[in-house]
Formats: C-alpha cells, structure tokens, sequence
C-alpha cells in the first residue's frame, strides 16, 4: 500500500504554528520586563521615601550609610551615579545631573563623598614611598579620620571604598584590589601578577617573608621567588631587612604598626 506524501499546506501549517509560538513568547517577555519594571519604580519609590525618613542617620551613621547603599545596589540603584531624570532637571542645579545621594539627602552626602575621595587621593600620594602604591583599606581609613578636623562625621572602610569608586573616571590608577581576604587601595597603574599576589598574601601571616619560606610554603623554585620578592621590592611595596640571617622582606605597613606601637610605648 503507497504513503501518501506530505502536502505543501502541512508545512504551511507548520509555519504558521511556529510564528504564533514564537509571537506568544515575544509578547511573554514583553509582559515580563513591564511587570519587572513597575517592581523596580515601586522598589525606588520606597527607597526615596525611606531615604527621605532616615536621611539624618544615613548621613550621621556609616553602618547605616552603608546598609542604604547596599540595598540600592541589590535593585540596580548607584546612589553615587549621576541621574538626569525629571526631578533633578528640575530642580535648583538648572538641569545639571546630580547623584541619587544628592536628589535624596541633599548635597551633605554627596559632598561627603567626593570630598572623602579627594582625601584618598592625598594620602595615597603622600604613602606611596613608603608602600609603593598599594595601601589596605584600613590603615588608609585610619590616616584619613586622622587627618580630618574634630567633629567631621564618622567614616567606614566602606566609606572609602565608596568613595575610591568615585575616582574611576581617572582610569585605572586607583581601584580596589584583594590579597588573600583583605581589600587593598592601588593608586597606581601596575596590576599585580600571580605570584606577586601569592607573597604579599603570604606576608600578611608574619608581616615578612623569606626566599626560602617561599621555597618551602609554596614549592617554588628559588629563581621564581626571587624573582617575584624582587618585584615587589623595586615598586616599593616590601621592604628589605638585610640584618637578619637571610634576608626578610617586610611589608611596609606592618613595619610602620611595630614603629609606632614601639614609639607609643
């Protein structure tokens, strides 16, 4: 008994069945991303009327600050960004973009902000001698308070961070890097390479290392760890004691903590 071959019009139909699945899909998505976007303009209709009620605590308090800026970031919100929207064009700036921190809280914040990173910049510049541009978070936070005038508001590690954010528009000289679990500021263009990150992680442990820890911890060959100590050494960021035995290469913060504990002593 013969097949009967397929006609033209069941490709038809099968054409037709594809674009109607493929036009209920489209219009699917397009529900979705509506649906999405009025999540997102209710999200930030409460942020604004949230930031507006505790406006006084973010700008006092930096473990509130940092909580607000945490939950702008967890619907896509940059408070330090600049906006172009309604209300900031018209408001008394005369159009000009201004961040969400200054539409929401007025220019305090904001302000405090970039003022923080000018801060930064200053005291990176006046430390990269001594630490050839790579700074931890904490010790820059610390140089910073002890540098600002008597009753300025408190800051954070996250202030800082922040506020090194701001500075992207400079390019890549200052940016946040991590060695093992603890966040650096480099204010200079020079990325570290794997080894290189691999001795300064290891310093962080007794404040120095040696060739032959190296060798020993990390199963590298002396030319390899010679090699990366070396680096290191020449961009300032450790220091050389050749007093001891073999010679100990010192992180310089660490070094600078002994000196003033012992001075303070």
């Amino acid at each position: 008994m013969s097949r009967k071959g397929v006609g033209l019009a069941a490709f038809d139909r099968s054409r037709l069945t594809s674009a109607q699945f493929a036009s209920h899909g489209s219009s699917l998505r397009n529900n979705d991303a509506q649906a999405l976007e009025t999540q997102l303009s209710v999200f930030r209709s409460l942020l604004q009327q949230f930031a507006q009620t505790h406006a006084k605590d973010i700008r006092s308090d930096p473990s509130f600050r940092a909580q607000f800026a945490r939950m702008c970031s967890a619907i896509g919100v940059d408070p330090l960004a600049s906006s172009s929207s309604s209300s900031s064009g018209s408001s008394s700036s005369g159009g000009v973009a201004s961040s969400l921190w200054a539409q929401l809280l007025g220019r305090t914040v904001n302000d405090f902000y970039f003022e923080l990173a000018v801060r930064v910049v200053e005291v990176c510049g006046a430390t990269r001698g001594e630490n050839g541009g790579l700074i931890g978070v904490r010790e820059l936070r610390e140089r910073v308070v002890r540098g600002r005038m008597e009753g300025a508001p408190e800051i954070a590690d996250d202030d800082v961070l922040r506020a090194v954010a701001t500075l992207k528009p400079l390019g890549t000289s200052y940016s946040v890097v991590r060695v093992g679990s603890k966040p650096y500021v480099r204010s200079v263009p020079k990325e570290l390479n794997t080894d290189q990150s691999a001795v300064l992680e290891a310093v962080q442990v007794l404040g120095y290392v040696t060739v032959s820890m190296l060798m020993v911890n990390l199963r590298w060959a002396r030319a390899r760890a010679q090699t990366a100590v070396d680096d290191l050494l020449a961009a300032g960021m450790l220091w050389v004691d050749k007093q001891a035995p073999e010679w100990e290469y010192w992180s310089p913060g660490f070094m600078l903590e002994i000196d003033g504990s012992v001075t303070g002593g």
